[in-house]
Formats: C-alpha cells, structure tokens, sequence
C-alpha cells in the first residue's frame, strides 16, 4: 500500500523565509534614524558656569572649548593645550566656516588661560566668540 503522508512530503519544497526585503527595511529604518538625528558637540567637561544678569541663550553653537577650574582646557572630549586651541579652531573652522565659538569656563578657572584661549579663538579666524555664563536663576 502506498503511504500518502510520505508522497506528499516527498514533493514538497522546503519552506524558505526570504530575508531581503526585510534586510532592506533594516537599513531604510537605519539611514532614517541617521538623517534625522541631531549630533550634539560638547566641550567634554562639566564646569560651573558664572551667572550674569546680561546673558542670552544661543540656540547653535557649533565649537565648544570647556575650560575647567584646574584651568585644563578641553575641546570635542578631549584634553588640549591651551596653546593649541588656535590650531584646533582653524581645523574646527575649515570643517564650518560658519561656526561659532563659545568658551565654557568654568567660575573659578584663572582669568589667563580664558584670555588666552580667546585670544587663540580670534587669531584662527573665529568672528564670533562668546563666553557662557548662566541665567540668573539657573
């Protein structure tokens, strides 16, 4: 006697789950999330801003130089020279001509090194250059 369980396993293709179009909207999803997210530049130290009563908020600021109350200076995360700040804002600027400088200082950090940085920021060409402070109440 035949077996009709066996016959029909017999001709039946393997099941197969194809993973293309799902691979593709893996990476659709992917591409989106990058378009669309907004990269932060951060100074890479937390300081204790100064208050002032004149200070105004800026939405964009593209080049950030922390300076921390040990007076080390940092800029993308990284510790630097205050010496090099000129070299590292040039670069900075030539990536976006457009960018604006703020120094992050912190409250008790030597008022030499934020000239001094400021001063480096102006020599590389920066045309705007602020110094953070906090709003009264923050």
């Amino acid at each position: 006697m035949l077996n009709i369980t066996a016959a029909r396993k017999a001709g039946r293709r393997p099941a197969e789950l194809n993973m293309a179009p799902l691979i593709d909207m893996v990476f659709i999803l992917l591409i989106f999330f990058l378009v669309t997210t907004s990269f932060v530049k951060e100074s890479g130290v937390d300081v204790q801003r100064p208050t002032a009563a004149t200070a105004v908020s800026k939405e964009k600021s593209t080049i950030l130089i922390g300076i921390t109350k040990d007076n080390q200076v940092f800029m993308e995360k990284r510790e630097i020279d205050v010496r090099a700040v000129r070299a590292n804002v040039e670069r900075a600027l030539a990536e976006n001509p457009e960018g604006q400088v703020v120094i992050v200082a912190d409250r008790e950090s030597s008022t030499g090194v934020v000239i001094t940085a400021l001063d480096g920021c102006k020599l590389a060409g920066a045309q705007n250059v602020s110094i953070a402070a906090s709003l009264p109440g923050e």
